[in-house]
């Protein structure tokens, strides 16, 4: 489903093109080291300097700092400026994509993930809607989105009340963080979360008024004016906040999935998957089984099949090679005990042998497998399947098995 962007903003931009590389400006004594690393990135991934890419290094580099100082679990990382510049990556990464396609194809492609991600949320349940029924809501629906998306970005920013993106770096930018700000996670009760933008459709689905539309981060930050201090007093800001607060989801959590899920497809593709990356796909966008087995053209033992496939592969993901990335989205580490309390920690390493010690204290120091092996005798991969044992035995005694 390829469908254009149609806002009068973005027709402006049609022609921004990138501007040459130079050597730039020597940088400033005083100037911020984070920013002038970040700007360094910046321009060896979309491969030019201008001033309006200084300014998006700058906003960035605000912007992971004020992720690194929210978030308790970077804070208790002891690795601040790490993250900072992990996080400062992905959102390179992401703008410079959207450079590289162009304003034309830029803007056709994330309308069109977009459009995927709400297709089966746009419609009343009980409505029976075909293709062009829900394209028309769609596009209702992303008109008005794309707005909020304007307005959220000049806020969180901290740029003009008019600022509109002008170059072509400036779009790719704001078409990142579009991306990034649809698919923000929302807490809702029972430990359960959605996308922003599938809440969104939602509302838009059940003919929500569209005062009732209020930004999910102005519902839980008291008000700063008098205009904000009654927002935050409406129903529709308690009912929010009142759902949020509970359990607000750690801004590292989004950056680390992202991770997990890009390296689960790339293994996957390595290992001729196709099908599971398609079911991990519509299963991200909670959709279910009936519509699943639908969608992908399955029978019930056919689903079965793929969703023991799926687990088998997910599992080798985890305990394989991409061990450490999943254990530190899961909080469980080596750094961490795997998960455990020190308390438990003691136990499992008293239930090892002297071997499965000594693996363990090499992993700790950082040592690379083919070192471990020379080490323990053994070859690369008998090292691999006795680490691989090993996270079996702690995940079980991790959860009292």
């Amino acid at each position: 489903m390829t469908i254009k962007l149609q806002t009068s903003f973005h027709r402006d931009l049609d022609q921004a093109q990138p501007q040459p590389m130079s050597s730039g400006p020597t940088p400033s004594p005083t100037a911020d080291p984070l920013t002038e690393t970040l700007n360094q990135r910046l321009a060896e991934a979309i491969e030019t300097r201008s001033r309006s890419a200084k300014a998006v290094a700058e906003r960035i580099a605000r912007e992971v700092e004020r992720i690194c100082e929210k978030s308790d679990r970077i804070q208790r990382s002891g690795e601040v400026k790490k993250w900072q510049l992990n996080l400062a990556q992905h959102r390179i990464q992401k703008i410079a994509g959207y450079y590289e396609l162009g304003s034309k194809r830029g803007r056709s492609e994330l309308h069109s993930n977009l459009s995927v991600i709400v297709y089966r949320h746009i419609a009343p349940t009980r409505a029976r809607l075909g293709f062009q029924g829900r394209y028309s809501l769609i596009e209702d629906f992303l008109q008005g989105f794309y707005i909020e998306v304007l307005r959220a970005f000049r806020r969180e920013h901290d740029v003009p009340k008019d600022y509109t993106p002008r170059t072509r770096v400036e779009l790719a930018e704001y078409m990142a963080f579009t991306e990034q700000y649809a698919k923000r996670r929302i807490s809702l009760p029972g430990r359960n979360s959605k996308q922003l933008i599938v809440l969104r459709a939602q509302g838009f689905a059940n003919g929500q008024p569209p005062e009732t539309s209020i930004d999910m981060e102005l519902a839980v930050e008291s008000g700063k004016s008098e205009e904000d201090e009654s927002v935050s007093r409406s129903a529709a800001a308690r009912q929010v906040r009142e759902q949020m607060v509970s359990d607000t989801i750690d801004p590292a959590e989004s950056v680390m999935r992202d991770r997990v899920i890009k390296a689960l497809v790339t293994y996957l593709k390595e290992q001729g998957q196709p099908e599971c990356i398609d079911y991990l796909t519509l299963k991200l966008q909670d959709i279910p089984a009936h519509e699943i087995d639908e969608i992908l053209g399955l029978t019930a033992r056919q689903r079965d099949y793929l969703q023991q496939r799926f687990k088998y592969h997910v599992e080798k993901f985890s305990r394989a090679g991409n061990w450490k990335l999943v254990h530190q989205w899961l909080g469980a580490d080596l750094d961490r005990n795997l998960g455990m309390s020190p308390g438990q920690w003691q136990v499992f390493l008293k239930a090892l042998t002297p071997q499965q010690v000594k693996l363990i204290a090499l992993k700790q120091q950082g040592r690379s497998n083919s070192e471990i092996s020379s080490i323990l005798n053994c070859t690369p991969k008998q090292a691999e399947k006795r680490w691989t044992k090993l996270l079996d035995l702690a995940w079980q005694h991790r959860n009292g098995e």
